[in-house]
């Protein structure tokens, strides 16, 4: 199976909830985030991602390493997604759908059973933003 690899964030408000984010013409939401440009670390690609996705601007320094989490590729059949994954804190107010969203929702963990998941959110990243 072919192997995508990307950044993401695992983005808490002081309430608790995790945001998720649905791209244009799909229908799981996942962690906001991205593939890499050449040469770009894991953390400079999500940095970027961030602000192009949802205009929030971070500094490396406050995203913190969780690990590297291996699922299914939501959006890309057949293919294995290797995210790189990093938590920080947000709040509502700083983040706004940009570039290739469609949408975004600040959720708990008794919402996120009703939304269709990306495996990658569900299995993995969901449940350390709520552990």
């Amino acid at each position: 199976m072919p192997d995508i690899h990307v950044s993401a964030a695992v983005v808490t408000d002081g309430a608790g909830r995790a945001l998720v984010v649905r791209k244009n013409g799909t229908e799981r939401f996942m962690q906001p985030g991205g593939k890499p440009e050449p040469g770009e670390t894991a953390a400079q690609t999500l940095a970027r991602e961030l602000d192009e996705e949802l205009g929030l601007r971070v500094s490396l320094d406050e995203l913190r390493p969780l690990g590297v989490f291996v699922s299914a590729a939501a959006n890309e059949p057949g293919h294995r997604v290797v995210a790189t994954a990093f938590a920080l804190r947000a709040e509502e107010t700083q983040v706004t759908v940009q570039a290739e969203l469609a949408e975004l929702r600040w959720i708990t963990p008794d919402e996120a059973s009703a939304l269709p998941l990306a495996p990658l959110s569900e299995e993995h990243l969901l449940p350390l933003a709520w552990s």
